[in-house]
């Protein structure tokens, strides 16, 4: 047990370290996150991330945002209960864009529905 609480640090502090690397200065300090369901491999929602929004993420396990509407910091499911805990983080090749993959059967849409990306343009 010991040993697992302590290869889990190293790895959290290695991602620590490494959230100095992602270029959030291109887009004024936030940067876009596409979530996606680790499993079926669905895309579930956009949201944006400072480096505040990211460093929850990974203290908490759970997904959380920068709400450019409103301006401040959210936990995706913080009113709704639908919580979307993050079990891995891919940073694309620029470094200034994230993918959450996720582990959550729960609806990620504010309408209910599994995904944000229900609607056809047509």
């Amino acid at each position: 047990m010991i040993e697992n609480s302590y290869t889990f640090l190293i790895q959290y502090f290695r991602l620590l370290k490494s959230i100095d690397k992602i270029d959030f200065e291109k887009r004024n300090g936030i940067i876009p996150v596409v979530v996606q369901d680790i499993r079926t491999k669905d895309i579930l929602m956009l949201g944006y991330a400072n480096k505040y929004a990211l460093t929850k993420t990974v203290e908490t396990g759970n997904a959380h945002f920068w709400s450019t509407s409103h301006n401040r910091l959210w936990m995706k499911g913080e009113e709704s209960g639908n919580i979307q805990p993050v079990e891995k983080i891919l940073v694309d090749c620029d470094s200034d864009a994230l993918l959450y993959l996720v582990n959550s059967m729960k609806p990620a849409c504010h309408t209910g529905n599994r995904s944000c990306f229900h609607n056809e343009l047509g």
